[in-house]
């Protein structure tokens, strides 16, 4: 089912694309990064769950599978090539997943400064779900340090959350970020996440022994785009 949050000013438009395959929604992207760009839509931003993928980055020696291709497409895990930032990471279910199309320049953001705006808004969400979440100074994303804040050599004592991808393109933003939150974290045995070895892979369902409600995380997750790339809105369904 799909449900759209629009502002009524300065329009950001939210798309509940549900449990769709990823290179439908790659393709998806891609339309709406060229409406985007033409101003025949406001900023808007896909929210999504994926069934079994593994997506290989644009940095090539960021990208360490563990297991032939044929053996992953046996297990119903699909391989996809595609021209983001970063190196090999997964999706599945459980997994929240979204994809901002934004205009930086109309925001005024430069580029990390956007990647700085989806880390606080990962971390803002985990704070709700009951998880404490920390950036990593070089390595975009988030991270749970029991406590303790790390840097980059430390990362060996630090558990992933959440993976950040991103890529812009005559100033319109696509790709986007993933977060843990119930999903099976076995697949990401099967390559190396992001080329850096001896990342361990958590969710919120592993930090917290909870599961939570995917229609209640994407609503949390929807206030805070809002707050963060809008304000005031108009909601439709």
């Amino acid at each position: 089912m799909k449900s759209v949050v629009k502002k009524i000013e300065n329009s950001l438009q939210i798309i509940d694309c549900g449990l769709a395959d990823y290179r439908q929604v790659l393709n998806q992207q891609h339309q709406l990064h060229e409406e985007r760009r033409q101003d025949k839509i406001p900023d808007t931003v896909l929210i999504v769950e994926h069934p079994s993928v593994i997506t290989l980055g644009a940095r090539q020696s960021a990208n360490k599978l563990l297991a032939a291709k044929e053996e992953l497409l046996q297990r119903d895990i699909d391989v996809v090539q595609v021209r983001r930032g970063g190196g090999t990471t997964a999706h599945n279910p459980g997994q929240l997943v979204f994809y901002p199309i934004l205009k930086l320049r109309e925001l005024g953001l430069s580029i990390n400064e956007y990647i700085r705006k989806l880390e606080t808004i990962g971390t803002e969400l985990l704070e709700q779900l009951g998880v404490r979440s920390e950036r990593l100074k070089g390595l975009p994303g988030l991270w749970i340090m029991d406590g303790k804040r790390a840097t980059s050599d430390e990362r060996r004592d630090t558990k992933k959350i959440a993976s950040i991808g991103v890529r812009v393109s005559k100033g319109v933003t696509y790709h986007g970020m993933a977060i843990n939150i119930n999903n099976d974290l076995s697949i990401f045995d099967l390559f190396v996440p992001c080329g850096l070895d001896g990342v361990e892979m958590t969710s919120v369902l592993k930090e917290t022994s909870k599961k939570k409600s995917m229609d209640d995380v994407k609503k949390k997750l929807t206030v805070l785009l809002i707050n963060h790339f809008s304000g005031s809105i108009n909601h439709e369904s």
